[in-house]
């Protein structure tokens, strides 16, 4: 019996990391499903065929009429809903769904989302090691690591998720214990109309939370929630009810809820005020699940960071080294700029460049203007970074990252951070951020 003659049937459109395990769990479900992709060689393809072999799938230009004959799609985040074939399906009844959404169907325990232009994976990372730390069976997932739908297990006790706006653009009712935007700037730009399309998929996160945790410093993390929703806020300046914040006493700073000092920050091995406000969001998310702060604060005095964001590679002839290759756009590398700039006695060396995704640039002049000795660029906008930097600040112009060390470690002096923060996608020179960070690290160790 064909799979199609079933009255509840499902596609799935995209068989990357996450189709895959919508793939493993319909299949669980016993559910009539088919795959299809835009690729002629999607990357999961040998997988599904040893495995499923029983499955249809159908590679390359999507075939509205094949798509018509679900009652749901279950779209790829890697793949854009505004794909002409997905909206006539859509018009003609098909529901475009995601994995987040049959994720949030079946999960019984409760959920932690987290959301954010930047900071999301290290928030994220923050609040599982805060729950384990507490004792809690906790799962970690989503964008980051393993796909949500590989997570689900009635044995636990929290789930906290890493989530996209492409994600979220697919997800109709998350149901959320607690939620949260961490920040929003300009991100995507090549797949949004502009930063309210972009604004609006990021605030899907709020859809049937329970609580919300936002940025007090940021206007456009503020949800639009009724009266009587429990809130917290976090925030660098000093908090008052129901917020998390900085605290300074006896010419120290601190971590603090409300009127209580909470720790020194001096006590936190990561460096830079959007480190402490990582902290403070994991804080205020882990709070709201009611997460005691003797184990949240023991997990913040051990994080050492993740790996490409703004991690600390190794000091020579007096200069820091760091990592932030994951600042894929400009908002992440203001943040490692200000952050990192502000903590050290001199001034940054800044690696930038590669593939702007669209955006503007302007944002970044005043902090390379306001914290950098000199600007290396390299990748296809390098001359529009170069544009807005001003010129007092030293730039050179670079073919590959080796080479960028070599000058960085030549335009470095003592008391200077050399900074890889690209403000920029990778793809342009890199399979991914991750091979320019680790092809950055190797350069930075071989340097004599």
């Amino acid at each position: 019996m064909s799979l199609i003659a079933s009255s509840h049937f499902r596609i799935v459109v995209g068989l990357g990391k996450s189709g895959m395990s919508l793939v493993r769990f319909l299949a669980r479900q016993g559910v009539a499903f088919a795959v299809a992709d835009t690729r002629e060689a999607p990357p999961e393809l040998a997988t599904l065929r040893r495995d499923y072999p029983q499955v249809e799938v159908r590679c390359g230009e999507l075939d509205v009429e094949f798509l018509c004959r679900a009652d749901e799609l279950y779209v790829s985040p890697g793949l854009a809903l505004a794909t002409p074939a997905l909206q006539q399906a859509a018009a003609r009844g098909v529901q475009l769904s995601g994995d987040i959404d049959l994720f949030a169907r079946h999960a019984k325990a409760p959920i932690v989302a987290i959301t954010g232009s930047n900071a999301k994976s290290t928030v994220t990372t923050l609040v599982g090691e805060m729950a384990a730390a507490a004792g809690k069976r906790v799962a970690v997932g989503g964008n980051l690591g393993q796909p949500a739908l590989d997570l689900l297990d009635d044995d636990v006790e929290l789930y906290v998720l890493e989530l996209s706006s492409f994600q979220l653009e697919t997800t109709h009712q998350l149901n959320a214990e607690v939620a949260t935007v961490l920040n929003v700037s300009e991100d995507h730009m090549d797949r949004y109309s502009g930063l309210p399309s972009y604004h609006l998929a990021k605030h899907r996160i709020f859809r049937g939370a329970r609580k919300v945790v936002f940025n007090r410093q940021d206007a456009l993390s503020r949800p639009l929630i009724g009266e009587g929703m429990p809130c917290w806020t976090f925030g660098l300046n000093k908090p008052d009810f129901k917020a998390f914040g900085l605290r300074e006493e006896g010419g120290q700073k601190y971590l603090a809820y409300e009127f209580e000092n909470l720790m020194p920050v001096g006590e936190l091995k990561v460096r830079g005020a959007h480190n402490q406000a990582n902290a403070l969001a994991a804080l205020a998310l882990g709070h709201a699940v009611g997460l005691p702060f003797d184990a949240m604060l023991a997990s913040l005095r051990q994080f050492t960071g993740l790996a490409h964001r703004c991690q600390w590679l190794r000091e020579r002839d007096g200069v820091a080294w760091y990592d932030d290759s994951k600042a894929t756009n400009v908002g992440a590398a203001i943040a490692a700029i200000e952050g990192l700039g502000a903590d050290i006695e001199g001034q940054l060396v800044l690696i930038a460049g590669g593939d702007g995704k669209g955006a503007d640039f302007t944002a970044l002049g005043q902090p390379i203007q306001r914290h950098c000795r000199a600007l290396v660029l390299l990748g296809r906008d390098a001359a529009r970074i170069a544009a807005v930097a001003g010129p007092d600040v030293a730039q050179v112009n670079v073919a590959s990252i080796e080479e960028a060390v070599q000058r960085c470690a030549e335009l470095a002096q003592p008391g200077d951070a050399v900074l890889l923060s690209p403000a920029c996608a990778s793809l342009d020179m890199f399979k991914n951020y991750e091979e320019r960070g680790r092809l950055f690290a190797h350069a930075v160790e071989g340097l004599s």
